[in-house]
C-alpha cells in the first residue's frame, strides 16, 4: 500500500493515522488558554470535528470498535479511582451536596425534556444537546450506543455527535460564568471562605487531627496499653507515649502512670469521647519524634497480608510499633483495629527506631512489585462490566428496556472494585500513574472518533441550525447551575465548596481546574470528587432514559 492510499482509502492504518493525528492536534489545542481557561483534553474534540470536515476517510467499523473500546477503558479508570471515596462521600456534608448535584442533574433532564416538547426538537439533536451542555463524555457514549443497538438508528449517532460539539463549549464557560456570578451577587470574600473552610476541620471527609491527651482518667493508672486501645480503638489512633520528657513506642504492655501524655491522631467528631474517658485535648502542632522513636512511610506490597485487619496482622502485638494513617487513593484514613490494609496503600508506622525496618520488610514497601503492572483484574472488572451493562431492565413508562451500557456496567463494577478493592485473593488496585494513563488513552480515543464521526456535516449542521442548538445547550447548562447554587448558598455551604459541586455536578476538569485557581484550599476538589461518582452513573442512565421515552 502506497503512502497516499493511507489517506485517501479506508482501512485500518488509515484510521489508526488519522486518530493520532486528531490526538497530536487535539493535545497543541488543548494547552492553548482562551480567557485564561484551557479546553485541556477536550481539545481532541474540536480537532477531530477539524479533521473530519477536511474529509479525512476513514473505516467506519475501526473507528465504532476504538470508540466504543475508548469509552470503556475510560470510565472504568474513573470507577477505580473514586470508588473507594464514593460511599464515605455519602456521610455528614457528603449526602448534602450530593443531593445538591442530583437536583443540578435532574433539572437539567427535565430542562431537555421541555425544550424537546416546546419545540419539538429532534431526539437525536436534544440528547447530543444536553450531553454536550453538561459536558458528559460518557452519557454521549451510552446514548449513542442505546440509539444503535436499542433503536436500530447508528446513522443518527451522528447527529447525536454534533449536537455534543456544538453545546460543549459553553458547558465550560457555563459553570465558570456560574461561579463569577454567585461570587459577585454574594460579594463574597475569598478569605473568609478560606478561613471558614479550615476551621470546620473535620470538612467533607472528616480529616485527621494530630492531638495530645493528658491523662486525668484515674482508672487508667495502671492499666497496660492493650487495655486502652481496646477501650477507645475507634476514636483514637495511638502513636507514642511522652514520659518524664522522653517518647515511648506505644509497646502493648507498657503499663500508664500519672503524667503520662498520649500522642496521636484523631478526628474532630470523636474529640468529646476522648475527654469524657481520657482527658483534655490539645493540638499537636509540628512536634519532632526525637530519641528512641522515628516515624516511616511504608507501602503495601506484600500479599500475603493485603485485605487483612491491622488487628489480624498484630503489628501493635508484635512490635512496638503503630499504623498511624492510611493513605488510599489520595484519601487520608485514620485506621481501627478492624481496618484493613491495602495492596498499593501507604501507612504511617510509628515506634521504636530498631523495630521500624523488620515492620516496613513485612508490609512489604517494595517499589519494584508496586510498579509491575496487575493486568488480569482489570480485563476481569471489564469483562464483568460489560456482561452487566447488556442486562437489559425495565423503567415503567419506557416503551423499551434500557441498559447500563458500555458507559454504565463497567462504572458500576468498577465503583464497586474501587471501593471494596478486592474479592477474595483477588486485589484490584491500580497504581495511580497507571490508572491516569488508561483514563487520558481512553478519553483521546474516544473523543478523536465522535469528533471524525461527527464533522463531515458538522459546519453545515452550525451554520444552519446549530446556533439554534447553542443556546438550548446554554439553557441546559446555566438554569440548574445557577439556581443550585443559590440554594447551595442559602443553605450556608462554603462557597469554595460550592464551586467544586458545580464542576463536579457537571464532571468537568477544566472547570475545576478554574476553581481550584480560585483559592489554594482543598475544598474545591474535595466536594468534586464527593459529587462526582453519583453524578457520573446518573447522567449515563439519564442520556438512555431521555432516547427512550421519545423513541
Amino acid at each position: 500500500m502506497h503512502f497516499l492510499d493511507l489517506l485517501t482509502k479506508p482501512s485500518t492504518a488509515s484510521s489508526i493515522i488519522i486518530i493520532c493525528m486528531v490526538a497530536v492536534l487535539g493535545i497543541l489545542i488543548g494547552k492553548i488558554k482562551f480567557f485564561k481557561i484551557k479546553l485541556g483534553i477536550a481539545g481532541i474534540l474540536f480537532s477531530g470535528l477539524l479533521i473530519g470536515h477536511l474529509g479525512a476517510v476513514t473505516d467506519p467499523h475501526v473507528i465504532h470498535f476504538i470508540k466504543e473500546f475508548g469509552l470503556i477503558l475510560f470510565v472504568y479508570s474513573i470507577g477505580l479511582e473514586v470508588g473507594p471515596r464514593f460511599i464515605p462521600s455519602l456521610k455528614k456534608n457528603g449526602l448534602r451536596i450530593n443531593m445538591l448535584a442530583s437536583g443540578i442533574v435532574l433539572m437539567g433532564f427535565c430542562t431537555a425534556i421541555a425544550i424537546k416538547y416546546i419545540f419539538n426538537v429532534p431526539v437525536s439533536v436534544i440528547t447530543g444537546v444536553m450531553c454536550g451542555a453538561v459536558t458528559n463524555t460518557p452519557a454521549l457514549g451510552a446514548a449513542q450506543q442505546t440509539i444503535t443497538d436499542v433503536l436500530n438508528m447508528p446513522q443518527n449517532t451522528e447527529v447525536v455527535g454534533m449536537g455534543y460539539a456544538v453545546a460543549y463549549p459553553f458547558g465550560i464557560f457555563g459553570i465558570i460564568i456560574s461561579m463569577i456570578l454567585l461570587r459577585i451577587f454574594y460579594k463574597i470574600n475569598i478569605k473568609k471562605e478560606e478561613e471558614q473552610y479550615r476551621k470546620e476541620i473535620t470538612g467533607l471527609d472528616g480529616n485527621p487531627i494530630a492531638i495530645n491527651i493528658e491523662i486525668s482518667n484515674q482508672n487508667l493508672f495502671g492499666r497496660n496499653i492493650a487495655f486502652l486501645m481496646s477501650t477507645c480503638n475507634k476514636d483514637f489512633v495511638l502513636s507514642r507515649i511522652k514520659r518524664n520528657g522522653e517518647f515511648l513506642p506505644p509497646d502493648a504492655e507498657l503499663v500508664l502512670q500519672s503524667g503520662d501524655k498520649l500522642f496521636g491522631v484523631s478526628t474532630q467528631a470523636n474529640f468529646d469521647n476522648i475527654e469524657l474517658n481520657l482527658g483534655k485535648i490539645k493540638p499537636t502542632k509540628n512536634l519532632g519524634i526525637t530519641g528512641r522513636m522515628a516515624m516511616q512511610q511504608v507501602v503495601i506490597t506484600n500479599k500475603k497480608i493485603t485485605g487483612k485487619s491491622i488487628k489480624q496482622i498484630g503489628i501493635s502485638r508484635r512490635f512496638p510499633v503503630n499504623i498511624t494513617r492510611i493513605y488510599r487513593n489520595s484519601t487520608e484514613l485514620v485506621p481501627t483495629e478492624e481496618d484493613s490494609i491495602e495492596f498499593g496503600d501507604t501507612v504511617r508506622i510509628v515506634g521504636e527506631k530498631t523495630a521500624l525496618p523488620e515492620v516496613a520488610k513485612l508490609l512489604g514497601n517494595s517499589v519494584k512489585d508496586l510498579s509491575h503492572p496487575n493486568i488480569l483484574p482489570i480485563f476481569m472488572g471489564i469483562l464483568f462490566g460489560i456482561i452487566i451493562g447488556l442486562i437489559p431492565f425495565q423503567i415503567p413508562g419506557l416503551p423499551a428496556p434500557a441498559k447500563l451500557g458500555l458507559a454504565g456496567g463497567p462504572l458500576l463494577v468498577a465503583l464497586i472494585l474501587g471501593h471494596t478493592g478486592r474479592i477474595g485473593k483477588l486485589d484490584f488496585y491500580m497504581t495511580p500513574s497507571a490508572n491516569l494513563f488508561i483514563r487520558e488513552l481512553g478519553i483521546v480515543l474516544f473523543l478523536a472518533c465522535v469528533g471524525l464521526s461527527s464533522g463531515k456535516h458538522f459546519v453545515e449542521t452550525l451554520l444552519g441550525e446549530g446556533y439554534i442548538w447553542m443556546m438550548y445547550g446554554m439553557a441546559i447548562t446555566f438554569l440548574p447551575l445557577i439556581t443550585f447554587a443559590i440554594i447551595a448558598r442559602i443553605m450556608k455551604l462554603n462557597y469554595l465548596s460550592i464551586c467544586g459541586l458545580l464542576a463536579g455536578s457537571m464532571t468537568d476538569p477544566p472547570a475545576l481546574e478554574f476553581a481550584n485557581s480560585i483559592s489554594p484550599v482543598q475544598a474545591q476538589s474535595t466536594a468534586y470528587a464527593t459529587v462526582y461518582p453519583l453524578v457520573m452513573f446518573l447522567r449515563v442512565l439519564l442520556a438512555q432514559i431521555l432516547v427512550l421515552m421519545f423513541s
